[in-house]
C-alpha cells in the first residue's frame, strides 16, 4: 500500500493504469445498484467486495507492459506489504476481542451501566453517549447499532420520543465512536496506509470529533422529552471492565498488538468467571469465531494491496495523484506552501468522500484511496497523522449520510423507518463535516510540525 515519492517519481503517469480500479467500483456500484433498484436489502452488500476485485485484478495483469509471471510477481508484492500484514493481523486480534467481550455479556452490561447514570430529561444525549462509548470499545458501528438499537427503539416507544430522531442518535453515537476506536477497520485501515500511530491520530481526530460531537448532544439535549426510560439492573463492572481497560491502554500509547492480546486475555477472563458453562473450549470458539468475522476486510485489504500496486507499478496512482495535485496548485493561492497544503486535505477528504460514496463503505474507501492519499500529504507537507484523521473523518461524514450504507439500512429494519428519515436526523456527521472543514483552514500543520509529529517511512 505504501510506496515511497522516489519510485513513484519514476514511474510515467498512465489513465489506462486506472482502469482496473474503474472496473472495481464499477461493478461494487453498479450490482449494488441494481439490486436496490429491485427492492433487495443491503443491495451493496450482495457482492461481497474482495469478489468485486477479482475481475479488476486480472484486468491489471492483461494491461501489463511485463510478462504475466513478473506482474503477478508485482502483485503478491503487494499483498505481502509490512502494511498489509500488519492490518490484517490488527483486524484478526480486533474482531477476537469484540467476540469475546461481546460473549463476557459486557455490551449488555454497557448499556445497562448508560441507563443507570443518565437522567430521564437527558436520555438522548445518554444513548448517544452509550452508542459512542461501545462503538469505541468495541470498534464497530455495525455492531453497536445492533446492540443499543433495539434498547433505543423500547425507550422511544414507551416515552413517545421521535423514532426516527432517535435513530438518529444511535447513528451518531455509533459513528462517533467509531471512527475514535483504535480497534475500528477504519482506524486500522488509515493509520496503517498512512503509517502513523493509532495513538497520534487518535488525538488529531478527536480535536475535530469533540467539538462535533458536543454540538450534536446539545441538539439531542434540546429535543429530548422523555418521561421515563426502562428498568435497569445491577451495575456489573467486571463485564464492562475489559472494554475499560483496552480504552486506557490504547490512550496510554501501548503497542496496539500488546492492547488488544490483553483485551482478549481480560474479556476470557471475565467470561470463564462470569458466565455460566463458559469453558476454555468456548473461549478459543469465540476467538475463532472472531478471526472469521473479519474474513471479508481481511481478504479485501490484501487483493486491494496487491491491486494497488499493480497500478502503481503502470502508472496510475501516479496518475491520480498529478491530477489531484494539478487541482492543489491550481487552487493554491500564491502557491505558498500552506494554501497548497491546505488544497491537498481537502483533496484527501474529496478523493476519499467520492470513493465512499461510490463504495458504500468507509473501510473500502479508506483502502482504495490510501496510496494516494499518502502520496499528496508527503508532497505537500501533511503529517501523517493528519492524513489519516482526515481519511477517517470523511468517510464517516459520508457512511453516515448514505441512505444506502449497511448502518442506516440496519437502523431503517430496526426502527421500520425510510432510510432518508434517519440520515436527516444524523446530526453528528453533518456537525463533523462542518467541524473539519473549518479546522482545515484555521490550523494547516506545516513542514515543521508535519516533521515533530513523526514523517512517513518507506
Amino acid at each position: 500500500m505504501s510506496n515511497s515519492k522516489h519510485s513513484n517519481a519514476q514511474i510515467a503517469p498512465s489513465a489506462v493504469a486506472l482502469i482496473p480500479l474503474i472496473i472495481f467500483l464499477a461493478l461494487f456500484i453498479g450490482v449494488g445498484s441494481y439490486l436496490s433498484y429491485q427492492g433487495v436489502d443491503f443491495a451493496f452488500y450482495q457482492l461481497p467486495a474482495p469478489i468485486a476485485t477479482l475481475p479488476a485484478i486480472m484486468v491489471a495483469l492483461l494491461i501489463s507492459k511485463e510478462k504475466i509471471n513478473r506482474g503477478i510477481e508485482h502483485f503478491m508484492r503487494g499483498v505481502g506489504h509490512p502494511d498489509i500484514v500488519a492490518m490484517c493481523m490488527i483486524y484478526l486480534l480486533a474482531g477476537a476481542f469484540a467476540a469475546v467481550a461481546k460473549a463476557s455479556g459486557g455490551v449488555d452490561a454497557t448499556v445497562n451501566l448508560g441507563l443507570s447514570a443518565i437522567p430521564t430529561s437527558m436520555i438522548l444525549p445518554g444513548i448517544f453517549l452509550i452508542s459512542a462509548f461501545i462503538a469505541t470499545a468495541m470498534g464497530t458501528s455495525m455492531g453497536t447499532i445492533a446492540a443499543v438499537a433495539p434498547v433505543a427503539l423500547g425507550i422511544a416507544d414507551s416515552s413517545g420520543m421521535s423514532l426516527s430522531l432517535t435513530a438518529g442518535v444511535v447513528l451518531s453515537g455509533a459513528m462517533f465512536g467509531d471512527n475514535l476506536s483504535i480497534i475500528s477497520d477504519t482506524t486500522i485501515a488509515a493509520t496503517r496506509s498512512q503509517g502513523c500511530e493509532m495513538r497520534d491520530k487518535f488525538k488529531e481526530n478527536i480535536r475535530i470529533a469533540l467539538p462535533a460531537a458536543l454540538i450534536a448532544i446539545v441538539i439531542f439535549a434540546m429535543n429530548s422529552t422523555a418521561t421515563q426510560v426502562p428498568d435497569t439492573g445491577d451495575i456489573e463492572w467486571l463485564k464492562v471492565m475489559p472494554y475499560m481497560a483496552i480504552l486506557v491502554f490504547a490512550v496510554s500509547g501501548m503497542n496496539v498488538f500488546v492492547v488488544l492480546t490483553i483485551g482478549i486475555l481480560l474479556a476470557g477472563c471475565v467470561s470463564l468467571v462470569g458466565v455460566d458453562s463458559y469453558s476454555l473450549t468456548d473461549y478459543a470458539q469465540d476467538i475463532y469465531s472472531g478471526f472469521g468475522n473479519m474474513q471479508e476486510i481481511f481478504l479485501l485489504s490484501m487483493l486491494i494491496g496487491g491491486l494497488s500496486e499493480l497500478m502503481r507499478r503502470q502508472g496510475g496512482l501516479a496518475y491520480l495523484t498529478n491530477l489531484v495535485s494539478s487541482v492543489i496548485r491550481a487552487f493554491g493561492s500564491k502557491h505558498s506552501k500552506q494554501a497548497n497544503g491546505r488544497a491537498s486535505e481537502l483533496g484527501i477528504a474529496g478523493l476519499v468522500s467520492m470513493v465512499n460514496a461510490c463504495t458504500a463503505n468507509n473501510t473500502v474507501a479508506i483502502i482504495v484511496s490510501g496510496s494516494v492519499a499518502r502520496q499528496l500529504a508527503e508532497e505537500n507537507d501533511v503529517s501523517p497523522r493528519r492524513a489519516a484523521s482526515l481519511l477517517d473523518i470523511f468517510s464517516c461524514v459520508v457512511q453516515g449520510v448514505l441512505p444506502y450504507g449497511a448502518q442506516v439500512l440496519l437502523l431503517g429494519s430496526v426502527f421500520n423507518l425510510s432510510p432518508l428519515e434517519i440520515v436527516s436526523h444524523s446530526f453528528y456527521c453533518f456537525a463533523l463535516a462542518i467541524v473539519a472543514v473549518i479546522a482545515v483552514f484555521i490550523k494547516h500543520p506545516a513542514r515543521q510540525a508535519a516533521q515533530s509529529n513523526g514523517s512517513y517511512s518507506n
